[in-house]
């Protein structure tokens, strides 16, 4: 038995541990072209998930690399202000830091434009992980942004993957595509095999393709996955809620109804929504419950992570009314 196992098996790694690429995001609220002050903010799939969890009160932690300079330094102090443990997190002192701009084009449409090659964050290694991987965690949460990074980051993330699949941990998946990283072609010959490894898979609705056959319904895709061992796919569907497929059969959930003001971030919320509903025990229809009420606070806020709640805010979206001021 390795470390990771022993260590997985007696509980004394983190809630969840999640790894990835941790991007200073500089927000603009008009074109870019026009100029304008941008604001810095963390961002990364991985890294929103982490703090939705830590929000709610579970043990999070964040593994993989940022620049050795101001700006990985920001990232750092964004990451433990939220509590999330970043032991496992290696200052790369020869790349920079992975940027992404986002512009606010019209009061309903954001354009995301990335700089991160050669980034720090694309630079991840099984090494970077190894001592993050020994130390346990219930939870494994990873996405289909960190395998698009590199040919290194790809070989970590099916190396922590299968590590700790084997060791017991349950690992989720969230596909989550970035067409301006690689293409769908390249995306599923990746991520089909790594889905292998997964007890949860998480997509959307034109997204679940990327880990099955290119093509198939709905219904074959899941059918594919649960038969190689996958024992929840979860299906984002925006404003309209999402559907949860097990070997039981399927079970839907509404959208919580609010005004929604900013959509980024939102299926990461969801995603950590549904992890501490597992965490905490919840039946299915509870961790939906949760997922689909962390998707609410998300977007309707701004920022990718800022508007999530924490756990004594759980019920503030029960029963109110538009424009409520609680006193």
């Amino acid at each position: 038995m390795t470390a990771a196992d022993s260590d997985a098996r007696s509980g004394t790694g983190p809630d969840l541990l999640t790894f990835g690429e941790a991007l200073v995001s500089l927000r603009s609220t008009g074109p870019l072209t026009a100029g304008g002050a941008l604001t810095p903010h963390l961002a990364g799939a991985e890294a929103n998930v982490a703090i939705g969890l830590a929000r709610l009160g579970h043990r999070a932690a964040f593994a993989g690399r940022v620049s050795d300079d101001e700006l990985g330094t920001f990232l750092l102090r964004q990451l433990r202000a939220e509590d999330v443990d970043v032991t496992h997190v290696v200052r790369d002192a020869e790349r920079p830091a992975g940027l992404m701009f986002l512009e606010r084009r019209t009061a309903d449409l954001t354009r995301v434009l990335y700089q991160r090659a050669g980034s720090a964050g694309s630079a991840l290694g099984v090494d970077d992980l190894r001592p993050a991987l020994a130390a346990g965690a219930r939870v494994l949460h990873l996405t289909g942004i960190t395998p698009a990074l590199s040919d290194r980051a790809r070989e970590a993330a099916r190396w922590a993957a299968e590590t700790a699949a084997r060791a017991g941990s349950v690992v989720c998946l969230d596909v989550n595509h970035r067409a301006k990283l690689w293409s769908r072609d390249d995306a599923r010959a990746v991520l089909t095999p790594l889905a292998g490894h997964a007890s949860v898979v998480v997509a959307s609705a034109d997204e679940l393709d990327l880990v099955g056959a290119p093509g198939a319904d709905e219904e074959t895709l899941v059918a594919g996955l649960l038969a190689r061992g996958v024992s929840t796919v979860l299906v984002k569907l925006g404003g309209e809620g999402a559907r949860a497929y097990t070997a039981e059969g399927r079970r839907d959930a509404a959208a919580l109804p609010v005004t929604a003001v900013d959509t980024v971030g939102a299926g990461d919320a969801f995603t950590a929504g549904y992890l501490s509903g597992h965490l905490d025990g919840l039946d299915l229809a509870g961790r939906l419950r949760r997922a689909v009420t962390l998707g609410a606070f998300a977007v309707a806020g701004h920022g990718d992570w800022e508007t999530l709640p924490r756990r004594d805010e759980l019920s503030l979206l029960d029963s109110r009314q538009p424009g409520d001021t609680l006193r």
